[in-house]
């Protein structure tokens, strides 16, 4: 066996060690255990000060071992330090000295207090449930998380159009407004694939309805958009209005017919406020809940073709403490410990933890609102749109938001970190709010995080109304250039994002990587959360920072070649100071990697059918290895019905070669039109002897800079085997 146990049964505890080595993982004979009604407490040692996880917060990548206490109870507010925000994932991963891991999982919904010490030692405080734990052994990061997910299941697969640019912002108040934008963006030469509207559509603020005067073309805006490749989600707040007159609004009137609403304690739907008013909150845990919420899906789906939906407010947020009516005053409202929730009780910000749902009281049920409603969704949306209309939400059956940041002089580096922290989490399609949502953006920042957010998996800009315009085309030309090569820069790599969001969906990895997750045995790359890596093949170091013309990057050690392939750094495992001006933002392929690419457009519905490229980075000993996986970028479940292409490709110091693993017909017609060997040691000065193609092979150019470039201009059909070599 890969650990062994001990159990102490006067006083009870367990230890847990590795076989090899014996290493304790998880000793909770440290300090009393409490089981009681509403407080449970069990403590146990850390092996080491590097404990990551526990969200969701706004932290650096490892937390701080030094009396600090994470709380987990969903809430809907601005991120703010040390306090509760809009998940609650109860799990974290700890790096050991010698760079193996192990993770603990504890699953419990109730509101809860996660307290660090500085022994190290850790504290885990509910006021409910049971304590029911998951150890995950590893022994490297990477298999602690793909073990992690074996138990909370693996990501879904997004459409290939969800990888492309979302526009959106509070404010959009018509659809000649919203038009105008979409023009805006073709005029400007930008990609767009998604436009969204906030809730500026919704007739009163009403889920499922439009407002006739201002968008009284709404759903012909929408096929508009269709006729141009375009994509549309709309947001869809979890409250149903309920101050209307009987019979003036369906979603309500079927819903309290149906009983699919949190009751108070008086078996009556529990009323709250939100945006439009009194409000009504749906009872995910309810099957007829599902029913309902899928024909009002359903029937507002026919009359607005939309392709998505964006589920907010479903921690779920209310505007009055509790309900309109207030809370009763009983120990579910009242419990004997409360943790750190922000407010300081628990309905503070949301409804009453005694309401009532199908499955228990809401005391128990909270911080799992969001995921049943993820999951009706996403049942709603595959009976209704027939293809991958699918539900944008912030729990993780879909898309996660890691909030709305913006710091004056500087861009946070937490919502980096946010992004590496929810791929541990198994929520690899992760992205801030491009420019920040909050106050002002700077031309500058808005350069540097449009820079960054190209390589965020979900890449949004999304700011708040009032606030002065953050669209790529609002800033100066210049600015525009940076934007756009970075945009660019994103569309050429889809097919290496898309194979990576494949790679999470069917074995558990990651899409955007911590560095420590790849490299476990580098203790100088645990905490670094302001680099990124895509896979383990692309690393980003991005400048945070107004005013900086160069950045300061860890490269692990290895050969690292500039994707621009003008440059090589030979790490032993060092900081290296790079140039980086406003139009530059550093990007370097790891040797041994290969990478597929395709020439970008302005959408990936004009992307999909261009030319690919292969960007093969040998080691020193001259190999390198890629893949590519391909379907129609649209259907559900491409994978389990065997309906995708596959290919892997493989490189050596004098030739590179494709092997076709699965073929369908989703590659017809798309050719491989370059390829591009970046090379050093054995491969440097060797020349091109031919290529068993019809492709012309120029020659190793003769740059004053290394690594030396093999360009190799072919027309191959992608959906056939080749071999390209030379000598």
């Amino acid at each position: 066996t890969l650990y062994g146990l001990q159990v102490n049964q006067d006083p009870f505890g367990l230890v847990v060690c590795r076989q090899r080595g014996g290493r304790v993982l998880l000793n909770t004979t440290v300090a009393p255990l409490f089981f009681t009604d509403q407080f449970l407490q069990i403590s146990t040692s850390l092996p080491s000060h590097f404990i990551s996880g526990l969200g969701e917060h706004l932290s650096p990548l490892f937390l701080d071992t030094a009396w600090t206490r994470v709380t987990l109870w969903n809430r809907d507010m601005a991120p703010a330090p040390h306090v509760n925000l809009y998940g609650s994932h109860p799990f974290y991963l700890v790096m050991e000295d010698d760079g193996s891991a192990h993770g603990v999982f504890l699953l419990n919904s109730n509101a809860m207090d996660v307290l660090l010490q500085p022994s190290p030692a850790l504290t885990w405080r509910t006021t409910g449930g049971i304590l029911d734990f998951y150890i995950f052994l590893g022994p490297d990061p990477k298999s602690v998380v793909r073990q992690y997910l074996d138990v909370v299941g693996f990501p879904f697969m997004p459409p290939y159009w969800g990888l492309g640019f979302h526009l959106c912002r509070w404010g959009y108040s018509s659809t000649d407004i919203t038009r105008q934008v979409v023009a805006n963006m073709t005029a400007a030469r930008f990609p767009l694939d998604v436009q969204w509207n906030d809730l500026d559509y919704a007739d009163a603020k009403r889920d499922f309805t439009f407002n006739k005067k201002s968008f009284k073309d709404y759903p012909q805006m929408v096929r508009d958009f269709h006729s141009r490749g375009l994509r549309y989600i709309m947001i869809v707040d979890a409250g149903i209005s309920s101050s209307g007159p009987p019979g003036t609004y369906k979603p309500y009137d079927e819903g309290l017919k149906r009983g699919v609403f949190i009751h108070n304690a008086t078996g009556q739907p529990l009323i709250g406020k939100v945006w439009p008013g009194p409000t009504a909150f749906p009872d995910f845990t309810n099957p007829k809940t599902h029913e309902w919420w899928h024909d009002m899906v359903k029937d507002f789906h026919e009359q607005v073709p939309f392709d998505g939906m964006w589920l907010d407010m479903n921690e779920p947020s209310n505007f009055v403490e509790g309900s309109q009516d207030g809370c009763p005053n009983n120990n579910l409202e009242h419990p004997p410990y409360v943790p750190g929730v922000f407010g300081g009780r628990l309905q503070a910000g949301t409804i009453c933890a005694s309401s009532q749902q199908y499955l228990s009281s809401h005391y128990n049920l909270h911080s799992l609102y969001g995921l049943t409603q993820a999951i009706a969704s996403h049942r709603s949306a595959w009976g209704s749109c027939h293809s991958s209309c699918t539900a944008w939400g912030m729990q993780s059956w879909e898309r996660a938001s890691v909030g709305r940041h913006w710091v004056v002089g500087s861009m946070p580096c937490v919502p980096s970190a946010e992004v590496l922290l929810f791929n541990l989490f198994g929520v690899p399609l992760v992205g801030a709010d491009i420019c920040g949502f909050l106050g002002d953006t700077s031309e500058e920042l808005c350069v540097r995080w449009t820079q960054l957010g190209a390589f965020y998996p979900f890449m949004r800009n999304h700011n708040d109304h009032g606030t002065r315009p953050q669209e790529p085309y609002a800033f100066s030309p210049p600015a525009q250039a940076a934007m756009r090569s970075a945009l660019r820069l994103r569309y050429s790599l889809l097919p290496f994002l898309y194979t990576l969001f494949h790679r999470a969906h069917s074995v558990g990895d990651t899409v955007a990587r911590p560095l420590f997750l790849e490299f476990p045995t580098d203790p100088n790359t645990w905490a670094l959360d302001r680099q990124l890596l895509w896979g383990g093949g692309l690393l980003v170091t991005p400048v945070l920072e107004a005013g900086q013309t160069k950045v300061s990057g860890y490269f692990p050690a290895g050969t690292w070649y500039s994707l621009a392939g003008d440059s090589t750094i030979h790490s032993k495992g060092q900081w290296v100071l790079l140039p980086a001006p406003l139009d530059t933002i550093n990007v370097h392929v790891r040797a041994g990697h290969i990478l597929p690419l395709q020439e970008p457009a302005f959408s990936t519905a004009q992307s999909r059918g261009k030319g690919m490229a292969l960007l093969v980075a040998l080691t020193l000993d001259g190999f390198a290895r890629g893949d590519l996986f391909w379907d129609d970028g649209d259907s559900w479940e491409t994978f389990e019905r065997g309906d995708y292409t596959e290919i892997l490709f493989l490189a050596s110091n004098d030739a590179v070669l494709s092997q076709l693993l699965r073929a369908s017909a989703h590659l017809d017609g798309v050719l491989l039109e370059a390829v591009t060997v970046l090379a050093c040691g054995s491969a440097r000065g060797r020349t091109p002897l031919g290529c068993d193609t019809a492709g012309l092979c120029p020659g190793w150019l003769s740059p004053s800079f290394s690594p030396q470039v093999l360009s190799v201009p072919v027309s191959l059909p992608m959906w056939e085997q080749f071999v390209i070599s030379w000598s």
